[in-house]
């Protein structure tokens, strides 16, 4: 007994599977390459760039050094040090502010020292104009 298949077609293949097939291994090869070249730029340092300092600690381009003016507990002037009269540290201020206007002045007075001293050498830096005053307090 003869089965009957119908016609006689040449067998083919699907085509359209075919593409799909390829283009599911294009897309599987371009996430695995995406894959490879992260893991790779782990390894890569990236470059910092750290700001400038706006300021410098260079003793030539720092501020002039202060003059230092001391004061004991016993109302007893100390310039640079070396103990001066009421006088002499006038005499020394104006001779400062005629030569530095803008130098800087730090006035150290003892803890015990009267208001009454630090304010008259006060008194003397602004007369003299001096306006970069600090006071500063030491035992």
């Amino acid at each position: 007994m003869r089965i009957d298949l119908g016609t006689d077609e040449a067998p083919e293949i699907g085509l359209i599977a075919l593409i799909d097939c390829i283009f599911f291994l294009l897309m599987f090869f371009m996430i695995a390459t995406s894959f490879k070249q992260s893991e790779a730029g782990k390894q890569m340092e990236l470059p910092v760039v750290l700001p400038a300092a706006q300021m410098s600690l260079e003793r030539a381009d720092a501020a002039p050094a202060p003059l230092a003016i001391g004061v004991d507990s016993k109302g007893k002037l100390y310039l640079d040090g070396k103990q001066v009269t009421v006088r002499e540290l006038h005499d020394r201020l104006k001779s400062e502010a005629a030569a530095n206007p803008g130098r800087p002045i730090r006035i150290d007075g003892d803890e015990m020292a009267r208001y009454q001293d630090i304010v008259h050498v006060l008194d003397l830096c602004q007369f003299e104009g001096f306006t970069r005053i600090a006071m500063h307090t030491r035992r």
